[in-house]
């Protein structure tokens, strides 16, 4: 072992110390036999010309660990168990302070194996799907003279083919060509790096190495992208540059991996959230319907009287843009405006978009959770908690919480909590679980912001520590998603599988825009703070997420971002 600086970094393969390799991760319960379909579950996806497996299996080649510093390091596998005819794409990285909870996908050119169609065979021997890299660069090393050297390549693709990732060694000699393979171009997609992994800067020595993983660059519906799961590295302590690896590329339109709608009510069943609300929560979920049922009104511009909306929503307008000519209010009178604010979570249901992930090789299972009323903001600056009068508040509120599941094996690989105007994913390692693989997701207090774990989690500025409260707590009011939902879209199944709800076409605001003087209550968050840490109103405006200031209705699901594209992380 030795040391690069005085960062102090140890590198080895074998700790003697303690372990350095992170144990595999595992579900609570088993995964259950799913009903039947086309190609849900069945371990392979077909790309088009390429078929691709997923390994989660591997080999631990070399590791690292930052003893002096606050993280344990990283470890870079190989995979292992690569069935006969299917080839390496890359290798493996992720941190050693979580559990082993990761894949690469190998490979193999399903063209190639239909030589009887001899117009395909003779194109496959110009151009196969696969080639054997003509070399390996070696692109980072180090050597201690004991069991910590390292050496990290890329390889050499041939002309119009692309490298999927990186192959590590314990040794200096050239990774065997015959070891992996390149993808032809056309069958690729470009791609970006994403949540680093390592970040080494001891250029001075030639030691500096930055580790991501990635993704592709274009996520949504209607992109094929398809992460390999490899990792990119750099000597240069920056991604910003152009990627020398890719991505793969789904080519096969029918997205045969998708479930249909009998696995779609068996996933459900089985991952189905339970959704906990704060014991002290005022402003409960309910359904659409019970919403419009007891007194919601639409108004249009230029006239003074709502119109009762139909429990379906079907007087509601639909389709085209937000043009800001019509929005839903609470009822006039105080009785039954207290009343509906207050929700209803009897009726409460999840209203649920599936959708397919990195080119339908992942089922998005988006849950969206309906509140009539959201409550105002409890500002928490430095130890004083101040609750707003109006700050915060609107009518209606749309959360959401998406389940993201391997479409090779059905298991749930992540949930994305969103909080307001922001959120992100949570592996499956880091989640709590009720009644076998069911994930809990804890609501905010007042907002409905969804979190992974009881607390109280602060929206704000964590330099000058002001910001949004938002508590989460367990309690006797939550919805059980695993029975109480309603499956509102799924357009890759075709028409007439899934009928969407009239309410989910009416594309403008769920409430009324107010706008209202905030500085009164700006001033009183100012006198509760110390000082030496008085900021001007101006300046305090810009530590807050700008949707409490005013109270503003949201629109509905389908004009959310996250509709037709990945969720902004």
């Amino acid at each position: 072992m030795f040391g690069i600086g005085c960062e102090c970094f140890y590198w080895n393969r074998v700790s003697e110390f303690y372990p350095l390799h992170p144990q595999p991760f595992s579900l609570p319960s088993p995964l259950p036999p799913w009903p039947q379909g086309q190609g849900f579950g069945m371990g392979r996806i077909c790309l088009g010309e390429i078929e691709v497996l997923k390994i989660t299996e591997f080999e631990c080649i070399w590791s690292c660990t930052q003893l002096s510093g606050k993280t344990a390091g990283v470890s870079f596998y190989r995979p292992v168990g690569i069935p006969e005819g299917f080839f390496s794409l890359g290798h493996y990285c992720q941190p050693n302070d979580q559990p082993l909870r990761g894949y690469v996908l190998v490979a193999r050119d399903v063209a190639a194996t239909r030589p009887e169609d001899g117009h395909i065979h003779d194109r496959l021997v110009e151009s196969p799907a696969l080639r054997k890299p003509l070399s390996y660069i070696l692109i980072w090393s180090t050597d201690s003279h004991h069991d910590g050297c390292v050496y990290i390549w890329l390889p050499n693709p041939p002309l119009g083919y692309k490298a999927m990732g990186f192959v590590v060694t314990d040794n200096p000699n050239e990774p065997d060509l015959e070891e992996g393979r390149c993808v032809r171009a056309d069958l690729t997609e470009d791609c970006e790096t994403c949540d680093m992994i390592l970040d080494m800067d001891s250029s001075s020595l030639n030691y500096a190495l930055r580790v991501w993983n990635t993704r592709p660059c274009e996520r949504g519906i209607l992109c094929q992208g398809v992460s390999v799961g490899t990792f990119f590295c750099s000597t240069h302590l920056s991604s910003d540059d152009e990627l020398n690896i890719a991505c793969l590329k789904n080519l096969d339109s029918t997205l045969h991996a998708m479930p249909n709608l009998d696995q779609i009510h068996a996933l459900i069943k089985h991952y189905g959230p339970t959704v906990f609300f704060h014991p002290d929560e005022v402003y409960m979920p309910s359904s659409v319907p019970w919403f419009f049922k007891n007194g919601a009104l639409l108004y249009r511009n230029g006239k003074d009287k709502g119109e009762p909306i139909d429990s379906r929503g079907s007087n509601l307008p639909c389709g085209g843009m937000n043009d800001r000519e019509f929005w839903i209010d609470l009822p006039d009178d105080d009785d039954e405006r207290n009343n509906i604010k207050s929700g209803n979570i009897e009726s409460a249901e999840l209203y649920i978009h599936v959708k397919p992930a990195l080119g339908g090789t992942f089922t998005d299972i988006v849950m969206w959770v309906f509140c009539p009323f959201n409550g105002p903001a409890t500002i928490k600056a430095g130890l004083v908690n101040i609750s707003m009068n109006k700050i915060g508040e609107h009518v209606s509120d749309w959360e959401h919480f998406t389940l993201r599941l391997s479409n090779f094996t059905g298991e749930l690989w992540s949930i994305y909590f969103s909080q307001h105007s922001g959120g992100g994913w949570v592996d499956t390692y880091n989640l709590e679980f009720i009644e076998g693989n069911r994930p809990i997701v804890y609501s905010s207090k007042d907002g409905h912001a969804s979190f992974p774990h009881p607390g109280s989690y602060i929206e704000g500025s964590s330099k000058f520590s002001i910001g949004v409260r938002n508590d989460a707590a367990k309690s006797n009011y939550f919805v059980d998603s695993s029975t109480k939902y309603e499956i509102i879209a799924a357009e890759y199944l075709g028409d007439g599988v899934v009928t969407e709800p009239h309410w989910l076409q009416y594309m403008r605001d769920w409430g009324p825009t107010i706008v209202y003087d905030s500085r009164s209550e700006i001033d009183k968050i100012i006198r509760h703070l110390p000082f030496f840490v008085r900021f001007s109103v101006e300046t305090l405006f810009e530590l807050f997420p700008t949707e409490i200031y005013g109270e503003e209705g949201p629109t509905g699901p389908k004009e959310k971002d996250n509709w037709l594209w990945d969720e902004r992380c």
